[in-house]
């Protein structure tokens, strides 16, 4: 982006001074504070009026149903006539009030009596409390501010129901941060948060695996950092950085580290902040946040998951009239390039649904650039497991590329993940440091779920499961397209009762078609291992047929892998927000692929089963190692495939041997008898199932 100085007509824009490209001289250490409360003029004007029609109707409710006497003689003659109430009559310093009876005059009211009074002068006074003495009648003088103070007691129950709402105006005001606009006009507000360098501990030396990604960004630190330097040949930073990418992969800890190396503030706002209940308030969200950016610049707003409203326009179940996601685009697509230029407001947003996103925001002069954080690779996977690994006591002899190479198609976030369940499983087994085997069980937790150990299967499930899973690793051993086999394990974890782990020798960023049928002949091969050994069939093997039958549509519609379909794509556009999708096929085609997908499958059922009866001897071996193991690695693998028998403690034999540590202390405390007969060894004697 340009310097300010290009741009002295802008009016938001300052020329800088000194060489660090701020409006300030660079001597501002963060945004600028939030303006003090204020109270809206207008609400309380609208309080004020409506306080006062309310104290004139009470005055004029208040003296509907007096009377005014005309003369002082009048009045004496009502009480010389017995017509006034005892203890009724009140001297105040410019009339006297007195209730009369009811039914003391023929026009007065008969329900209750009905007050009067006589306008006096206040200067004889004297002359008032002396008559009224002479009458001998009891009275009250009241003098000062008894006209105030009826009032005050008359007014004290609305004012305290207009301060009570007053009081909780306020109060929603001050917690809700609300600005000039008054309480609604806080909706309109933008609710991002504001950091700096001081309290973000994220660098670029925390970010690992996406070296191109870090490189296409430090561009724009760079810029915030010198922006005359890049204004010598005349070029122009981009006005928006995209972050495309799966989960977990960095996009949000790559902003953080952005704004942990440029020393400028740093607005983070999620793109579900800018949608209300209320139409038309992502919109002044919108222009709020940009509005503060500006008097901030130079800075970065950074827009979390921007799918949730930059969907394309035009889409959905719009049901005409105005949209509040299409509002709030629009008023992106105008803050970030619309007539009014933001050089200096740097735009960082991140989803990893970038296929629905508008054209509008995806253009050059808005997201100018669209950075990829894809999936590490195994070099990236081995920085990235350094990276979470260095605050974590390890294994000096610990190999972190062999889990690296274990571990493909994770993100970043699950292998930090499996750091941190690995320190756990070694915290909570009492060890110094975290071991392989530790990474081992943490990685299968993550991916397959935890290891049910005290889940007891019935004999013959146990025997279905370990031929079922001896199918799939003798099928996946002896064909040459396969991944080679790392773990296989009849213990049940997660959802399913066995596993068979592969460990890839390299990173696949496609699908071989070789590849791809022997994995679906390594699929179909356990059910047809377990219904060999049982003559029936089970439900174990569902996701096996859910692989096998993605893979071969997979191959069919998008992947062209089909020869009677040829070259050509079936699977159309994206159709996930679709509810009813749409087929760009006849319905003739459309048998063929079903045809086609039924052939892939049988065919490598087919071979799957010629394989399994050509080394049902090995899958017997297998089976049975696995009933008495329950675990095989891969060295027990090779060796079974050469024949060789495996020596090795059973789980049996290690319970064994921690109880006989456990009982061996108690025994050799007691003395020796002298009978040698009674010497017997307790050592080895398996103890009870209680």
């Amino acid at each position: 982006m340009a310097d300010d100085q290009n741009h002295p007509s802008t009016p938001d824009a300052e020329p800088p001074s000194g060489g660090s490209g701020r409006p300030d001289g660079g001597g501002r250490k963060g945004p600028k504070p939030p303006p003090p409360l204020k109270l809206s003029r207008g609400l309380m004007s609208w309080v004020m009026i409506l306080a006062l029609l309310i104290m004139l109707f009470v005055v004029l409710n208040g003296t509907k149903g007096g009377e005014e006497i005309d003369t002082w003689q009048e009045f004496t003659a009502d009480i010389e006539q017995d017509n006034v109430e005892d203890d009724s009559i009140i001297i105040k310093d410019d009339r006297v009030e007195a209730m009369l009876k009811p039914g003391a005059r023929p026009e007065a009211r008969l329900s209750k009596g009905v007050p009067i009074w006589v306008r006096i002068d206040a200067q004889n006074r004297e002359f008032y409390l002396r008559e009224l003495s002479e009458l001998g009648v009891r009275f009250k003088a009241n003098t000062g501010t008894s006209i105030w103070l009826q009032l005050l007691m008359s007014f004290a129950p609305i004012l305290l129901i207009i301060l009570i709402i007053w009081f909780f105006i306020a109060r929603s005001m001050r917690g809700a941060g609300a600005g000039p606009g008054g309480m609604l006009g806080n909706f309109g507000k933008s609710r991002h948060r504001i950091s700096s360098k001081d309290n973000i501990n994220v660098a670029f030396n925390d970010v690992a695996g996406v070296d191109e990604a870090k490189e296409e960004v430090t561009e724009v630190v760079e810029f915030l950092k010198n922006p005359k330097k890049f204004q010598r040949l005349g070029g122009r930073i981009p006005r928006g950085v995209l972050l495309l990418g799966p989960p977990g992969c960095g996009k949000t800890l790559l902003a953080k580290a952005i704004a942990g190396e440029a020393d400028v503030p740093f607005f983070s706002i999620s793109g579900s902040d800018f949608v209300e209940m209320f139409v038309g308030v992502g919109a002044s969200r919108v222009r709020d946040l940009f509005k503060q950016a500006k008097e901030n610049s130079p800075c970065i707003i950074f827009l979390d998951e921007i799918d949730a409203v930059g969907r394309r326009r035009g889409g959905s179940f719009t049901t005409g009239g105005h949209d509040e996601r299409e509002q709030t685009l629009n008023a992106i697509l105008v803050e970030m390039d619309g007539f009014e230029a933001n050089d200096q407001v740097i735009v960082i947003a991140a989803t990893n649904r970038s296929d629905v996103l508008d054209p509008a925001l995806t253009r050059p002069g808005r997201f100018d650039r669209q950075v990829q954080v894809p999936l590490p690779d195994l070099y990236g996977r081995k920085q990235i497991l350094a990276v979470h690994a260095k605050n974590v006591t390890m294994d000096p002899d610990l190999d972190l590329e062999r889990l690296a190479r274990g571990t493909p198609m994770f993100s970043g976030a699950d292998l930090a993940a499996v750091i941190n369940e690995a320190t756990i499983l070694a915290t909570m087994s009492n060890k110094d440091y975290v071991e392989m085997e530790d990474l081992e069980e943490a990685r299968d937790k993550i991916r397959f779920g935890r290891a049910r150990k005290s889940h007891r299967l019935e004999e013959e499930e146990r025997v279905a499961t370990a031929h079922h899973e001896a199918g799939h690793t003798v099928v996946q051993v002896i064909l040459e397209d396969t991944d080679p086999v790392h773990k296989v394990t009849i213990i049940p974890r997660g959802q399913s009762l066995g596993a068979t782990f592969s460990l890839p020798e390299k990173d696949r960023y496609g699908f071989g078609r070789k590849y791809l049928r022997a994995t679906m002949r390594v699929l179909c091969a356990g059910r047809i291992a377990e219904r060999r050994k049982t003559g029936d069939i089970s439900s174990g093997a569902a996701m096996d047929i859910k692989q096998a039958t993605q893979f071969a549509r997979h191959m069919i519609l998008e992947w062209g892998m089909s020869d009677r379909l040829g070259f050509v794509n079936y699977a159309g556009a994206d159709q996930r927000d679709v509810v009813i999708p749409e087929k760009d096929y006849s319905d003739e085609t459309a048998r063929i692929i079903d045809e086609e997908t039924k052939r892939l499958i049988d065919e490598a059922y087919a071979d799957a089963e010629r394989v399994i009866d050509e080394h049902w001897n090995k899958v017997t071996a297998f089976a049975e190692a696995l009933l008495k193991f329950e675990t095989l690695v891969a060295e027990d693998v090779d060796r079974i495939m050469r024949g060789e028998r495996l020596d090795k403690p059973t789980v049996a034999d290690l319970l064994q041997s921690e109880a006989s540590k456990t009982a061996a202390p108690p025994v050799a405390s007691k003395p020796a008898p002298d009978d040698q007969t009674s010497e017997e060894p307790t050592g080895d004697v398996m103890p009870s199932p209680a």
